[in-house]
């Protein structure tokens, strides 16, 4: 499967943003997929997940209440939207999805096989 993100931007601290993660060359529907991020300067870390069928989320801390991850498996499509940014959310935002119909999806990046080639997110303070 191929994975292409998209929606990055520049938003002021408190705006919003919506990531898009769009598939193609297998059904997205067997898969869970998740979304990390690369600060400046800094290790990649996991920001949201969901199972292949949406029913199931998982968040880091740090994003919990602010941002939400879904799914629209008719379009292929996976979305974070990111609400009440700020600027420590600025990195450079990758989806990546992992062969699996398990309810619950991981945060783990090493166990996501496909990734996207990232997306920059800047929040200006």
């Amino acid at each position: 499967v191929q994975l292409q993100a998209s929606g990055g931007g520049l938003v002021q601290a408190g705006g919003s943003l919506r990531l898009s993660c769009a598939a193609s060359g297998r059904p997205f529907s067997s898969y869970a997929v998740a979304w990390f991020r690369q600060a400046p300067g800094k290790e990649r870390e996991f920001v949201a997940s969901i199972n292949w069928s949406g029913a199931s989320t998982l968040y880091a801390d740090s994003v919990k209440g602010r941002f939400t991850i879904s799914r629209d498996n008719a379009k292929n499509t996976v979305y974070l939207q990111m609400n009440s940014m700020k600027p420590e959310d600025t990195a450079i935002y990758y989806c990546a999805a992992d062969l699996s119909l398990l309810y619950y999806s991981t945060s783990n990046q090493y166990e996501y096989g496909y990734w996207g080639q990232g997306t920059l997110v800047t929040v200006s303070s």
